[in-house]
């Protein structure tokens, strides 16, 4: 086999692999919503340190419940933009060599996307569990699949940002 071929070849498997870190962050998600769920009431809480709570709460619009109340539409708009983009992501992921923080990103982003997504394509609503706060203070609810997004932005920034700093040399 000529030695472009297997580079390439290579390359495809380890585009692949990040797949299964989507996966893993998928089964994660969907483990921890379905365990919440089903012990706890709607909003009841459990304490856990003096700043974090694990709270059942249901989130019938986007980040930071941004559309919660506008009758209905929002549960199809904001899976076609979660499919749009997951398919997006899984194309750049697949078919883009980029560096490895950015692989990580994209891998964590598409698994956090697809966890949401599945909520809202199945119950109508995402489940959110994890409750910080000071005092009375609350910061709203989220869970598995938002951390994940989070952190996915926050490797790609990472990488744009030591990226930058290494052309700049």
């Amino acid at each position: 086999m000529p030695k472009a071929a297997a580079s390439q070849g290579r390359w495809q498997w380890q585009q692949l692999r990040w797949l299964g870190l989507t996966a893993v962050i998928i089964v994660v998600d969907q483990w921890s919503k379905h365990a919440v769920a089903g012990s706890l009431a709607l909003y009841e809480r459990i304490a856990v340190l003096p700043f974090f709570n694990i709270t059942l709460a249901f989130n019938d619009g986007a980040a930071f419940s941004f559309l919660a109340g506008a009758g209905g539409w929002q549960r199809w708009f904001f899976a076609g933009i979660a499919c749009f983009a997951s398919l997006l992501i899984a194309g750049w992921l697949l078919t883009k060599k980029e560096s490895r923080w950015v692989q990580i990103g994209l891998a964590l982003v598409l698994g956090g996307a697809l966890g949401n997504l599945w909520d809202r394509l199945v119950l109508g609503h995402v489940v959110d569990f994890l409750d910080f706060y000071w005092g009375a203070a609350h910061f709203p609810a989220f869970n598995i699949a938002d951390s994940a997004i989070t952190v996915g932005v926050a490797c790609m920034l990472l990488d744009m940002f030591l990226t930058k700093e290494a052309s700049d040399d």
